[in-house]
């Protein structure tokens, strides 16, 4: 992982300025996974790192070579700002959730990434928990829409669903519509609080909606060595999650 991250730095631009002119791949190919593997990254706490761990994972891997899309579920619309997709005014995510439009009509490209691909968010999803609540198989309308998109020429190897801080009906979609559970952890005072809150909806998703949900991966964010939260916080989440989380924590920096 070490290596590779070295790859990426000394490969590429920075990935803060989404609109640089140039094609950013890596020296080495990465491996194409057997079946599409659909991540959500979700944390109900907000300010952990949910958007900038997606967008930063969906870009290196878009420069190994494989083809990976984003959907950002957020009404922030962080993510599309990241990648230098247009989503103020342009059709969304929110329209295909309430089926005013077809999923391909709202995937855009992100410049400088060939094989990343976004459907982005608007203002109109901050709406989307209270228009969802008459619509039937509410729960599933991201699922669908994945599945649908999947079904069409495009074949992404990679999916990455960007959640918001919260445990809404956007969430659960999320979660629906994933095979994968992605969980950033923040190394401060109540981030095993929020944990424990998010893994109950896990829980409640895997047995009634999702049988094929995993949780498979957790990213400790904003770590700080120097002090005794972080180190004791890293601690306890190795020895209850030690398979699952990867043991690289990404340090506090600016």
């Amino acid at each position: 992982m070490d290596q590779g991250a070295e790859n990426v730095s000394r490969e590429t631009a920075p990935i803060s300025n989404p609109k640089v002119v140039g094609i950013r791949r890596l020296k080495e190919p990465m491996p194409t996974p057997i079946s599409t593997r659909i991540f959500t990254v979700a944390n109900q706490k907000g300010g952990v790192g949910k958007t900038t761990t997606a967008v930063n994972i969906a870009a290196a891997l878009s420069m190994g070579g494989l083809r990976v899309l984003v959907v950002d579920l957020d009404p922030q619309g962080n993510a599309s700002t990241a990648l230098g997709v247009e989503h103020r005014v342009s059709m969304g995510v929110y329209e295909v959730l309430m089926g005013t439009a077809p999923v391909q009509d709202v995937v855009q490209k992100c410049a400088g990434f060939p094989v990343l691909d976004c459907i982005p968010s608007n203002t109109s999803l901050a709406q989307a928990e209270i228009n969802l609540v008459s619509i039937a198989a509410r729960e599933q309308r991201l699922k669908d829409a994945i599945t649908e998109l999947q079904n069409g020429a495009t074949k992404y190897d990679y999916i990455f669903i960007d959640c918001p801080p919260s445990l809404g009906l956007l969430t659960v979609n999320a979660l629906a519509a994933a095979t994968e559970l992605l969980i950033p952890i923040q190394c401060e005072y109540y981030a095993l609080e929020g944990l424990s809150q998010l893994l109950e909806t896990y829980k409640v998703v895997k047995q009634r909606l999702n049988p094929e949900l995993n949780l498979s991966t957790i990213v400790l964010t904003m770590f700080d060595s120097r002090t005794r939260l972080s180190n004791d916080v890293a601690a306890n989440i190795r020895s209850h999650f030690p398979r699952e989380l990867i043991d690289v924590p990404i340090p506090r920096a600016v």
